[in-house]
């Protein structure tokens, strides 16, 4: 039994209405929505929220609001694991139990179905714990700068005269999902990712106004390519 859960709180402080925000001609949340039953990989498909506005937005898009978020869950000081263990608690005492379960974001718009299941696939092929897509950093950290006493300090001066193509790459979490294995206990494992490699496109961080902007443009642009079938090329590896 598969489940995705999609975390969706009412309050956003930098972005107001974050979650319901229409991009590009659509609430935000129903991408994600979209993605995971257009997956076909899931048994349930549900929005964990303690607002009845975006309650009502899910069930408009076809997930499963089948209980509210508690206040403990809703705190700006609750995790995304704390999010996670409650729901997972809520349908074992309604006597449901998911051996796997994947995480997605609410403001992921570049999550797509044929994403999922490409993950899922490598996520079963392995036998993986947990699996995370991530994105290389399109310029070296290891050339960082610092600020010091008003000028700018290499942080890792030991790189000065290494060649660009000779550091080691280096990747982030790209904000979009995960995938995890569930024990019969309910747990999962959250510190043991296997790597997906997402291109960087495909990904954008929308903490302000002019990210949403941003990633509204990526977002048409990896759609041209997608109908050309320019966007995958060789980036879909773990």
């Amino acid at each position: 039994m598969r489940l995705a859960i999609i975390p969706a709180r009412g309050g956003s402080k930098r972005i107001p209405g974050k979650n319901v925000k229409k991009f590009c001609g659509k609430p935000i949340l129903s991408y994600s929505i979209a993605a995971a039953i257009g997956s076909g990989l899931f048994d349930e498909v549900m929005v964990s929220t303690e607002s009845p506005e975006i309650a009502e937005l899910a069930v408009k898009y076809g997930a499963s609001v089948p209980f509210m978020r508690s206040e403990a869950a809703s705190s700006d000081y609750a995790s995304t694991d704390d999010v996670i263990r409650e729901v997972l608690k809520e349908y074992e005492i309604r006597g449901r139990h998911f051996d796997v379960m994947c995480c997605i974001y609410p403001t992921a718009p570049f999550v797509t179905a044929e994403k999922l299941r490409d993950s899922m696939k490598a996520f079963e092929k392995e036998n993986q714990l947990a699996l995370l897509p991530v994105v290389r950093y399109s310029y070296p950290p290891q050339r960082a700068f610092v600020i010091k006493d008003g000028l700018l300090t290499y942080q890792f001066p030991e790189f000065i005269n290494s060649r660009s193509q000779d550091l080691e790459p280096i990747y982030h979490d790209c904000g979009q999902y995960c995938i995890y294995r569930i024990d019969e206990n309910n747990g999962f494992c959250a510190d043991r990712f296997s790597p997906y490699i997402v291109s960087e496109l495909e990904v954008q961080d929308i903490d302000n106004e002019a990210d949403w902007r941003i990633a509204e443009m990526k977002y048409r642009t990896m759609l041209e390519m997608a109908k050309k079938g320019e966007l995958y090329g060789d980036t879909r590896n773990t």
